[in-house]
């Protein structure tokens, strides 16, 4: 009994670890993972390094993106380095 009792501060401390620390940082990393597997050609962005660029092509599966950074440069991102979607575009109609 007295084994459990010092152990019990230890399982304390780790729940509040866990609630405090790691399960935000688990919710970001699912929202951001949702975030680049939903981006879109014409959806602006910002990367980490600050630039702001317009998506000009996105291939499924792959590991990176082509991007706008001003009329006529364009530059290939990672899409792990987009740390924001500034403005969406709207998905095409469908045609029928």
């Amino acid at each position: 009994m007295q084994g459990l009792a010092q152990l019990l501060p230890f399982v304390a401390i780790f729940a509040i670890m866990y609630f405090l620390i790691i399960r935000p940082q688990q919710k970001r990393m699912k929202q951001h993972r949702e975030m680049i597997e939903n981006l879109r050609r014409g959806d602006e962005v910002v990367t980490q390094g600050g630039l702001f660029a317009k998506i000009t092509k996105v291939k499924e599966g792959e590991v990176e993106v082509e991007a706008e950074i001003a009329e006529g440069v364009k530059v290939r991102l990672v899409k792990g380095t987009i740390a924001e979607v500034v403005s969406k575009t709207e998905p095409a109609a469908a045609k029928s």
